[in-house]
């Protein structure tokens, strides 16, 4: 199982690109930027892959909603050439109160806008002319676009409802989750996709996994902190009928925390139940933190 860091993006972009360099130094696979309310995580991402040569980078997980796919394919070539064709490009719905509450635009069936968007995108990222017109995505480029030696990018569709993981599995090389623990990964999420890649003819699917880890002598005062920062998620729909498929209620019941047997123990479950990649950012004191992060790195080399 690859094992890579989340960035803290509440921080400039010289800020990003070192936290980028030392994430390599430190012998991890890759590093994610989310796209919330800081900076843009492709833009970042394009900067850092220029500072490095080798660690991979993921957007985890870029909203398609606010960007036309030729904008978005062109974004994504960019970062390509930049990093020498590193870029994992993660994207997704966001949420109905997100896309209608603050854009303003139409959550209606987003399944099928995210199955329109993807038609464009994949051939454009592919270096295809593209004609397609479909109910609600038109994207015609005329000709391929015009970013040459580089390759297409992986990409990865945030998806937890069946639909969605069909589609990923199908079109797409696989998925990014967040607030979703091992039990629903091993149960709901794997098998899924996992199944629709392979009535499609297509290489097993890449299942990115987000959680925050943490080896720590007191496994209480890192539930608390992680309920307090993700208190907010498990009233979102999506996220909050992954819990229910755990039997859990908040961040911290779905956490991989504790002793070092403990962390051990939840990575190794993660990647029986089918987690490809993990993507976390170690919580805790500064010794916990390094704890963790010599955990981390211990596993992904073993």
């Amino acid at each position: 199982m690859r094992i890579g860091r989340l960035l803290s993006m509440e921080s400039s972009v010289e800020s990003l690109v070192a936290q980028v360099v030392e994430i390599e130094k430190a012998g991890y696979d890759h590093a994610w930027a989310t796209q919330i309310f800081g900076p843009d995580a492709l833009t970042a991402l394009a900067v850092a892959g220029a500072a490095t040569s080798r660690v991979g980078l993921g957007t985890a997980v870029v909203p398609i909603y606010p960007r036309h796919p030729q904008m978005l394919a062109q974004q994504a070539l960019t970062v390509q050439s930049a990093s020498h064709d590193r870029l994992m490009l993660g994207i997704g719905l966001s949420h109905q109160m997100v896309v209608e509450g603050l854009w303003g635009m139409s959550y209606d069936k987003p399944a099928r806008y995210m199955r329109e968007y993807l038609s464009a995108l994949m051939p454009m990222l592919q270096g295809e002319a593209v004609a397609f017109d479909g109910e609600v995505v038109k994207a015609t480029t005329i000709a391929p676009l015009d970013i040459p030696d580089v390759k297409a990018p992986m990409v990865l569709v945030a998806a937890l409802g069946a639909t969605m993981l069909k589609l990923a599995g199908t079109v797409a090389d696989g998925t990014a989750t967040w607030m979703t623990g091992i039990k629903a990964i091993g149960s709901h999420i794997a098998p899924t996709i996992n199944a629709a890649a392979e009535a499609a003819g297509r290489p097993a699917p890449r299942i990115v996994v987000a959680l925050p880890v943490s080896v720590t002598n007191e496994p209480s005062r890192i539930a608390d902190q992680l309920n307090e920062q993700f208190s907010f998620y498990p009233s979102l729909p999506s996220y909050r009928a992954m819990l229910d498929i755990e039997g859990a209620n908040t961040a911290a019941d779905i956490a991989i925390v504790g002793s070092r047997e403990q962390v051990l123990d939840g990575l190794g479950r993660l990647a029986e139940a089918g987690g490809t990649d993990l993507i976390t950012s170690p919580t805790g004191t500064a010794d916990e933190r390094a704890a963790t992060e010599e955990l981390l790195l211990s596993f992904r080399s073993a």
